[in-house]
This record gives structure tokens, C-alpha cells and sequence, in this order.
């Protein structure tokens, strides 16, 4: 899913994918443009962290999604699309949630003075606080980074 927030500078735009059997982010682009390379580029990042053969891929119906670009990512490592309805934001839940859980925890806590100053916060909370530190009731109480690391050590032996 993609968000925007305004700085002085003019507006951001962040495109995160989570991993729903984790609720990791494992893949996120910030951009001062909202086009098609921002999914892409998140895209590529969660591709990088995850062997995505056979994975779901679900988003809203936002044309950064919807674009050639995107969908050949998907089809070219082994990926299938899913999209929501349209102004269906129950459809796609889980990344309302986390937007709500960023919006509330670092873009509405002030004003932004500048893109940079404003990616440097999105970055820093989503790898230090969301994926490490914050603790989920959906995870038994354990942090996206903890139940990753005793569900993928359980499955591999």
C-alpha cells in the first residue's frame, strides 16, 4: 500500500509490504513521486529479504499496482496478484493498520522540514520500533523480527 505525508518541502510518499504471517515490513520505497517505480522499488526490497515463489501478493487497486512494471515483477519470480475492491480499504486491513501505526507514531508527531528529514524517521521507525521492538497481540505477544526467528528456526528443523 502507498501513504503520503506533507513536509515543507512538499509531499512524501512511502509504498510498504508486509509479510502477513509475520507482520515484518520486508520491503519499503520512499519517494517524492507516487509512480509505478515506488511499488516497484519496494517490491524488489521485499523480493531481496524472502524467497517469493508461489506468494500472494496482495494490494489495493492504486495504479502503481496495477502497472506493467509491477505486475511483471511479480510474474517474473514466480508471484501472483490479488487486488482489493475498489475503495475496499477492509480488503487490504493489515496495511491500513500499520499506516494508522505510522501516522500516530512518527508523521503527526510535528512538522517536517524537510523529505529527508522525514524519510530518516519513517526508516528509523520502522526498523528499530515496528519490526524489533513493538510487540503484537496477533504474534502472541512476540515482536515481527522474535516470531520470525522461533517460527523459521521450528520449521527448518
Amino acid at each position: 500500500d502507498i501513504s503520503e505525508h506533507p513536509t515543507r518541502e512538499g509531499k512524501l510518499y512511502i509504498c510498504a509490504i508486509k509479510d502477513v504471517y509475520s507482520n515484518k515490513i520486508v520491503g519499503y520505497s520512499i519517494d517524492s513521486r507516487m509512480k509505478s517505480s515506488l511499488a516497484a522499488a519496494a517490491m524488489r526490497n521485499a523480493i531481496a529479504l524472502r524467497s517469493p515463489v508461489g506468494t500472494i501478493c496482495h494490494s489495493d487497486r492504486v495504479g502503481q499496482f496495477r502497472a506493467k512494471k509491477v505486475q511483471r515483477l511479480l510474474a517474473n519470480n514466480g508471484m501472483v496478484g490479488s487486488m482489493g475492491r475498489a475503495y475496499g480499504a477492509g480488503d487490504n486491513a493489515s496495511m491500513e493498520s500499520f499506516f494508522s501505526l505510522l501516522q500516530k507514531n512518527v508523521l503527526n508527531t510535528r512538522r517536517w522540514d524537510s523529505r529527508e528529514e522525514l524519510r530518516l524517521a519513517m526508516v528509523t521507525w520502522i526498523e528499530t520500533k515496528y519490526n524489533r521492538r513493538r510487540r503484537q497481540r496477533a504474534l502472541g505477544k512476540l515482536t515481527p523480527v522474535e516470531f520470525e526467528m522461533i517460527y523459521t528456526a521450528a520449521d527448518a528443523a
